[in-house]
Formats: structure tokens, C-alpha cells, sequence
């Protein structure tokens, strides 16, 4: 359902919409031979929690990297707030920065503090002089050194990235992209590797800034039941095609997609993942 909100010149300048992405018949392959997706349709609401899931090599990560321009699809097409995402795509490049990635990897960068890293999801914003000799004003080291205090590391600004463990470090990846103010956060496995209850206190960490943002989480994991627990749907990703969507109603696993599977077969399907 679309809402248009027209100015006393008609022009229709400003359009909204409740669906944030919206991906059709989407296809895409890395060597022009084998395809890495395959006719995914996703559509993806406006300030939710979205979570895909599925086992290593099935085309999870592939979903997002088309999300944030990193990749463009063989066939199909894909939009974020109506704008292809493409980096030649100009319209697309001015609005990048309100997509926040959060690589597998993380992509810290090891050898400057945990301040530091945060503030380079400033950058967008600064003059290219400021840019180039990472000169932040002091309105962006206030903003970094608040959002630190909102996950959680007050006291550890200083401290270098290789310095922290690995709890910590997610913490401070999920700083830098909150740091960007983006409207869709985009996050690759950030809770792999983790202790159960560590996994839950970065989960609740993404979960309050989602509200008090009003962000889109876009999140991959393994852990089926992690996922129901904090998303508002969850796709299931095998061999690079959607084969279901799920989410949770009270005490109901509800299948929006086929219609024809019980809890029992939904869960067992990734009851290995689930206790990894």
C-alpha cells in the first residue's frame, strides 16, 4: 500500500512506500555460467526485522551484496526506496550512505582505536578535505563517542581494534554503521562464532537500535530458532532459491509462502543449524 504525499503543486516529488525493497524474479550468477540465486522474489517492509536463512553456499550473502550495490542481478529486477541499487546508478551512490553493511569479516580496521572506527562511518558527510586527513568535527566525535555509549563501550574509545575480543568487535561494527544514520541495516553473520548468550546480547543490541532508529534489518544467519526469535519474517535460502517464508504469531509458526509445511518439518529442516 503506497501513501503519496503531494505538496499544493501536484508534482509528485515525494513518494513513500511501505515496502523498503522489493526484488522480482531476481538471478545472478559470479561466472556468467552458474547461478549463484535464482528467481528470488522478496519484498521487504519498511522498519522491520528481516532475517534470511540457510546453509553456506546457498546464496545468502549473495542477497545482500545485490541489496547494496556490490553486485547488479543477470535478470530481474531489484529496488530500494524505487532506486536500482547500482553503483553506477548516480541517484543510487547519493543515497549509499543510508545502507550500513556489516561484512562477514566484520571489516575493521585492526590497528586504530575503537573511536576511530566508529567515525568512519562519518565520512560521507564530511568535505573532502576533511576526508582526506580524517578531520571530524567535534559535533561527528560527539555523535560517535554517543552512539559507542548506546552499545555498550563507554570506557574502551581508545582501545585498539585487535585489542578486543570478539563480542566487542561486532559492537563496534555495528557502531560505524549505525554511525552512517542509515534507514536499512545490512548485517552478514554477525552473530556467528558467538556464545549463546553473547549471540542474544548483540541480537538485543541490533534489535533496540532498530526501534530507536526505525531502522530495516536485513540480517543472515544459521540459527533458525535466533531468527524467529528476533525477526518479523524469515526466508529460507537453499541452493540459491527462496523455498519459504516464515514469521511468528503468538505461539504459531506461520507460513507465508507455501502454505504446506508443519512446525515440525519447518523446524527440522535446520534443527542441525539451530545447534550450532
Amino acid at each position: 500500500m503506497k501513501q503519496i504525499q503531494m505538496t499544493q503543486n501536484p508534482s509528485f516529488s515525494l513518494i513513500s512506500t511501505k515496502k523498503i525493497i522489493q526484488m522480482s524474479n531476481v538471478w545472478t550468477s559470479y561466472d556468467s555460467k552458474n547461478f549463484a540465486l535464482e528467481g528470488i522474489n522478496l519484498s521487504i517492509d519498511r522498519g522491520t526485522n528481516y532475517a534470511i536463512i540457510g546453509q553456506s553456499g546457498s546464496g545468502k550473502s549473495t542477497l545482500l551484496k545485490l541489496m547494496n550495490g556490490m553486485m547488479i542481478p543477470s535478470k530481474g529486477t531489484i529496488k530500494i526506496d524505487y532506486t536500482s541499487p547500482d553503483m553506477n546508478n548516480k541517484k543510487f551512490k547519493k543515497m549509499m550512505h543510508t545502507i550500513g553493511y556489516i561484512p562477514q569479516n566484520l571489516g575493521l580496521v585492526k590497528n586504530i582505536t575503537v573511536l576511530e572506527n566508529t567515525l568512519l562511518g562519518a565520512l560521507p558527510r564530511l568535505t573532502k578535505i576533511q576526508s582526506l586527513f580524517k578531520k571530524f568535527p567535534e559535533h561527528e566525535i560527539q555523535e560517535a563517542k554517543r552512539i559507542l555509549k548506546l552499545v555498550g563501550l563507554t570506557g574502551k574509545e581508545n582501545r585498539k581494534a585487535y585489542l578486543l575480543s570478539g563480542g566487542e568487535k561486532r559492537r563496534v561494527a555495528i557502531a560505524r554503521a549505525l554511525m552512517q544514520k542509515p534507514t536499512i541495516l545490512l548485517a552478514d553473520e554477525v552473530v556467528s562464532e558467538l556464545d549463546n548468550v553473547t549471540a542474544h546480547d548483540i541480537m538485543n543490541l541490533i534489535a533496540d537500535a532498530q526501534k530507536r532508529m526505525n531502522l530495516t534489518a536485513i540480517m543472515v544467519h544459521h540459527d533458525m530458532q535466533l531468527a524467529l526469535e528476533y525477526a518479523n519474517r524469515v526466508a529460507v535460502i537453499t541452493k540459491g532459491q527462496k523455498i519459504l517464508e516464515i514469521g511468528v504469531e503468538g505461539e504459531t509458526i506461520v507460513d507465508f509462502q507455501t502454505g504446506d509445511m508443519s512446525t515440525e518439518e519447518i523446524m527440522e529442516m535446520y534443527d542441525v543449524n539451530s545447534k550450532q
